[in-house]
């Protein structure tokens, strides 16, 4: 058989292939069409996991950001509360403004009418 002779046949039998193919999948339409809703299902589910689980691991990424940021709050209150108290605060004022409570003979008593 010549190239051409057989490339013209292989061509036809390509065709014929097809025509079947395409025979047999309009003879079997509601079976083609839940296989088709199968794969687009799964790839569905596929979708669905994947963006669930990336909302999960965001979510558990702001959960220690939380965590973290209650921390230092909690530091931060423990912070003030030290810095405000009041025997600080009269042990700086003696120390850097040379300050000190008056003696009741310096104390000096204004009433008002």
């Amino acid at each position: 058989m010549s190239p051409a002779a057989n490339h013209a046949h292989q061509a036809a039998t390509n065709f014929s292939l097809v025509s079947i193919l395409v025979h047999d999948l309009a003879r079997n339409k509601l079976r083609v069409l839940l296989y088709l809703m199968v794969i687009v299902s799964s790839i569905a589910v596929i979708l669905a996991s994947h963006y669930n689980r990336q909302q999960n691991i965001e979510l558990e990424s702001l959960m220690q950001q939380r965590d973290e940021l209650d921390v230092q709050w909690r530091n931060l209150v423990l912070e003030q509360r030290a810095l405000t108290e009041h025997n600080r605060i009269e042990a700086m004022v003696q120390k850097q403004l040379d300050m000190h409570r008056p003696s009741a003979d310096q104390e000096v008593v204004i009433k008002i009418k």
